[in-house]
């Protein structure tokens, strides 16, 4: 099994479990070892009292898309600490892209860094997360079994 096909499973596992990812029709658009891309249409719902995107959305996707990144390597591994910039307002109907990718590893910390963009590249916002490891695999039934390294 290459290293991919792992971090697609531990994805998939993780997503079955999560309740906003299913409330917010949060799209997983691709994960591989270090590394996350997804997506979620802006609803009317999701906005805040002056028509754009409200912070909590999009720290949502943001966080979600952190996760899987730093899980990605079969590691159980939670948030430690993570901070957001707001760049530019979502709209309703706009589909809102996050791109996780890890920055550092150092012991059981990681920095992950996530850009989250609309559908025309505009830069909507910025996340940073630190992640720390349980020192446990996340499917311990898949511990070991890459065959590419």
């Amino acid at each position: 099994m290459k290293k991919d096909e792992v971090s697609l499973k531990v994805t998939q596992a993780l997503r079955q479990g999560e309740g906003p990812t299913k409330l917010l029709d949060i799209v997983l658009e691709g994960v591989g070892p270090g590394w996350a891309r997804a997506s979620m249409i802006l609803t009317d719902v999701m906005l805040n009292g002056h028509g754009n995107a409200h912070g909590g959305m999009l720290f949502l996707l943001a966080d979600t898309t952190f996760a899987y990144a730093c899980n990605s390597h079969n590691v159980m591994t939670v948030a430690q600490a993570a901070s957001i910039t707001f760049l530019a307002p979502g709209a309703a109907g706009e589909t809102i892209l996050a791109e996780a990718s890890e920055s550092a590893i150092a012991g059981r910390s990681g920095v992950y860094d996530v850009r989250l963009t609309s559908a025309d590249g505009r830069a909507v916002a910025i996340f940073q997360g630190i992640s720390r490891s349980l020192g446990r695999p996340a499917l311990p039934e898949l511990e070991g079994v890459t065959d590419d390294g």
